[in-house]
């Protein structure tokens, strides 16, 4: 259980300056600990590149890559996402440029919130974005703080 009123948050990113890639391949995750007047750099966990599985460069007939119902990651090997998703555990929210289903589901098991942004945002405004909404929780966000014990929802 964090500390109550901090949240780990963790960040998909490419240059290690803002929230730029896809979960699934990111060649970073950094995380951070924030609270709502101050945040501290904890780790950067980081990623070997080409983890694909065998045959997802493959062209289809139509010079596509077909669709991908054999393999619901996008060609990224199960390996290779189980350690994604095992580098966010612990945290409560992660920040990503995008995620597929399946990946969100994955790290919703973990209690971690997945956030799909839109558009890139450099990393301290991220951090600032989530210091607002500490100010003034969701109640997941509440929970994820420590502030409502997983016992008393019910």
């Amino acid at each position: 259980m964090p500390e109550s009123g901090h949240l780990k948050i963790a960040i998909a990113t490419n240059d290690l300056l803002q929230v730029d890639a896809n979960f699934a391949s990111a060649r970073q995750l950094v995380i951070y600990d924030v609270s709502v007047d101050s945040s501290e750099f904890l780790d950067c966990v980081q990623f070997k590149p080409g983890a694909k599985t065998v045959g997802a460069g493959k062209k289809g007939p139509g010079g596509g890559k077909g669709c991908s119902m054999g393999d619901p990651g996008g060609g990224v090997s199960q390996e290779h996402m189980n350690e994604r998703v095992e580098a966010v555990k612990g945290c409560a929210i992660l920040f990503s440029k995008g995620l597929s289903d399946l990946h969100a589901v994955s790290v919703k098991n973990l209690d971690v919130f997945p956030v799909k942004m839109e558009n890139s945002r450099e990393i301290p405004e991220v951090i600032e974005y989530v210091q607002r909404m500490i100010a003034r929780p969701p109640l997941w966000m509440r929970r994820a703080m420590g502030y409502i014990p997983v016992e008393q929802e019910a």
